[in-house]
């Protein structure tokens, strides 16, 4: 809802009431202003406002309620690393501070598909960006696969840079992106090669920046699926070890240009082979806090509409009765500040 004189000034009004019974009263009226305007998800929030200040016990508090309303519709307070009104906070009930993600289904509009294997849910880069970015930031993806995090740039008003080892990948991404509006006009550039040692810095400032304030890392989990057959992919490393080595050695490269202060979302799950559940997740994070980091959050996400799951779930129900162990139902998505 547009933040109206009328709406002020009926909030104002509500300010000069000398009891709660007069307030009370005045606030009927306000509420069948707002319901006039038509606009929902505003409406609900601002009716919501107001019965908090009709139930205040003391007048004081009542009006202590109608400062910060009118602050809310006048004022603007952002902190270092979003976009967020804090003094409208209220109002983002789609931004998610739960630990505990439980995703129905995956985002698949505009050119967001399921059709590249491994590639992850878009509703994680799009809740990261919001709550660590400002717009026009710039995000860096060290494994780009089929662009999504780039898609959600683009969406968002934040510069996009990613790394990928295939350029038959690049190219798919690359045509992805394409096919989606660019609203905010912000730069979108994939480097092809490995991101363990690629040249961050020259793919930065081929676009005109020197650092980035958020990077989303989605790595292949070891080698459940294997994307290429270049010797270079974390897919194709021989042991978990080496999957480990391989992986620090892009937090290394990656996270140099990350500006201090700023974060790194890293989503990975776990593997089971040889009987033995491998905590892959929590040896990943590990290895990011070795170098330097601080780690903030750990949320566990659940994505039960795929595929895999639909046609396998039976399959998977026998082998976990049989073989002692319970099924994947969920992946990490760890959240590091960079000290």
């Amino acid at each position: 809802m547009n933040d109206s004189t009328p709406l002020l000034d009926a909030i104002r009004d509500l300010k000069k009431q000398r009891s709660l019974i007069a307030l009370r009263h005045c606030i009927e009226g306000v509420r069948r202003q707002i319901s006039r305007t038509g606009e929902r998800d505003a409406e609900q929030h601002l009716i919501e406002e107001l019965d908090q200040i009709a139930a205040s016990q003391t007048l004081e508090r009542a009006r202590y309620y109608l400062q910060r309303f009118e602050r809310g519709m006048t004022e603007i307070r952002t902190g270092k690393i979003n976009d967020i009104n804090l003094n409208r906070w209220k109002e983002y009930s789609d931004i998610l501070t739960d630990s505990l993600w439980l995703m129905r289904k995956r985002d698949s509009s505009g050119s967001h598909a399921a059709d590249y294997w491994g590639n992850f849910v878009p509703q994680i880069p799009h809740q990261m960006m919001r709550r660590y970015t400002k717009l026009g930031e710039s995000v860096l993806d060290p494994f780009t696969g089929s662009g999504t995090t780039l898609i959600e740039c683009q969406r968002l008003g934040r510069h996009g840079f990613g790394l990928e080892l295939q350029p038959s990948v690049i190219d798919l991404a690359r045509r992805r992106i394409d096919s989606e509006p660019n609203p905010h006009g912000v730069c979108l550039d994939i480097m092809q090669g490995d991101s363990g040692t690629a040249d961050v810095g020259a793919l930065l400032a081929r676009n005109g920046r020197e650092s980035v304030q958020l990077v989303m890392m989605h790595p292949p989990y070891f080698d459940i699926i294997r994307f290429s057959d270049d010797p270079r992919d974390l897919s194709n490393t021989v042991s978990v070890d080496s999957f480990l080595d391989q992986f620090s050695q892009v937090v290394a490269n990656t996270t140099r240009h990350l500006d201090r202060g700023r974060y790194l979302s890293l989503v990975i799950g776990d593997k089971y082979a040889a009987g033995e559940w491998i905590p892959l997740g929590f040896l990943s994070m590990n290895r990011v806090l070795e170098q330097g980091f601080r780690l903030k959050s750990i949320v566990v996400k659940n994505f039960e509409d795929t595929a895999g799951k639909r046609q396998q779930k039976e399959l998977w129900r026998y082998r976990a009765l049989a073989g002692g162990f319970y099924i994947f139902k969920h992946e990490y998505v760890f959240v590091f500040k960079k000290r």
